[in-house]
């Protein structure tokens, strides 16, 4: 009978690192956003200026999602389907936004979007935040996508369309469900980018409340104040708010993968 050895040690450096990287770190956010109690809390984590910065850092988030979805997936199957020249260089170029500092791309999208663009002038505006969003956020669908379309077996594909089943019948009933599992994850990711970016809308957002400032930008300013409670409790509310979406979308992609299997 084959003996199970369990490596505790391991586990327990593990846990003892997450504790020091993470919760530990998040322990201490805790306590210094309550600090003055739940009314204070809710007082300056729900003030209009904060409240508007959330809807506007939410409202962003689902929509860069809900394009990535779509745009990204189409990526991944043209770099995995298709072949074309230049190909290589459209894949060295969709992880630039990794490898490029947050800050560079913003002045790099104010270069090119500001007053002395390419005409098309989009800063300081909501549009010019979702742009500065979609630029940090490409690769993460697009590469959590591509590597299940790589390892598709394209005979389930080529037998439906021998029985009659046009492109979309089969990308819906038989590609989608495979995909839907890592798209879930992708769009996971991108969505917890898109709610902490800083650094890539700092600059063409302009920080302008109640207009394009979104929730980091606000903790940024509330810390500038002298008010690091202010900006501890916005921070702990939108930890709240993003650990209860992460969830859900974890949970949609355990069903989705129960049901693919």
């Amino acid at each position: 009978m084959p003996v199970v050895r369990r490596s505790y040690g391991t586990g327990a450096l593990a846990l003892t690192y997450l504790s020091l990287i993470v919760l530990i770190p998040l322990a201490a956010l805790a306590a210094e956003g309550i600090k003055g109690g739940f009314h204070h809390f809710w007082e300056v984590a729900w003030n209009p200026e904060s409240r508007a910065a959330l809807k506007l850092t939410f409202a962003l988030s689902g929509a860069v999602v809900a394009i990535n979805a779509v745009t990204g997936t189409a990526l991944a199957w043209t770099l995995v389907r298709d072949h074309f020249p230049g190909k290589s260089l459209v894949n060295a170029l969709i992880d630039l936004p990794f490898a490029l500092p947050t800050i560079v791309a913003g002045l790099t999208l104010l270069a090119l979007y500001g007053p002395n663009g390419v005409g098309v002038n989009i800063a300081y505006t909501r549009i010019g935040v979702l742009a500065a969003l979609l630029f940090v956020t490409l690769p993460f669908v697009v590469r959590t996508v591509q590597p299940v379309l790589i390892e598709l077996d394209t005979e389930m594909e080529e037998a439906a369309a021998s029985l009659g089943a046009n492109r979309f019948r089969i990308f819906r009933s038989i590609v989608f469900p495979h995909l839907l599992p890592a798209l879930l994850s992708g769009v996971a990711l991108a969505f917890a980018r898109a709610i902490g970016e800083f650094g890539a809308v700092i600059l063409i957002s302009g920080n302008l409340p109640f207009k394009t400032e979104v929730a980091a930008l606000y903790v940024f300013q509330r810390l500038n104040s002298g008010d690091p409670q202010g900006a501890s409790a916005l921070a702990l509310l939108m930890l709240v708010v993003s650990l209860a979406m992460l969830l859900a979308i974890g949970g949609l992609r355990r069903w989705a993968t129960r049901h693919d299997r």
